[in-house]
């Protein structure tokens, strides 16, 4: 009995560490909302996801880093999308309320995103 039931905890143990890194690379997502700026892998507002609150500052998480074809904003204010090109050198993209984009042109630059308009950027 002490040795079937040690068995079975061996393999649950291991049954949850080999899920464990599949997780860990998935986006985080949330339920979309009124005030979110949310981001996607793929065009047309599909595949994994993340959604920006205002104010504030925010890396975007490692599944969207440079990776978000398509985006949809539902925030009451401007926010701005950020690409950090180099160390010390940044661009920014203006996202208005209410603007949204099913194949995004920024696709492979998104690395931030922010409240206020970052006075040691470019636009771009």
């Amino acid at each position: 009995m002490y040795r079937r039931t040690t068995a079975l905890a061996l393999a649950l143990a291991a049954a949850s560490l080999s899920a464990a890194p599949a997780s860990a690379e998935a986006a985080p997502t949330r339920e979309r909302g009124a005030g979110d700026v949310c981001f996607y892998t793929q065009p047309g507002y599909t595949g994994a996801s993340w959604c920006y609150r205002p104010p504030g500052y925010a890396d975007v998480p490692a599944p969207l880093h440079d990776n978000a074809a398509s985006f949809e904003s539902n925030a009451d204010v401007t926010v701005y999308a950020i690409d950090w090109v180099r160390p010390g050198q940044c661009l920014y993209r203006t996202i208005w309320t209410g603007d949204r984009s099913t194949n995004w042109e920024w696709r492979n630059k998104l690395d931030a995103v922010q409240s206020v308009r970052p006075t040691d950027c470019q636009a771009g």
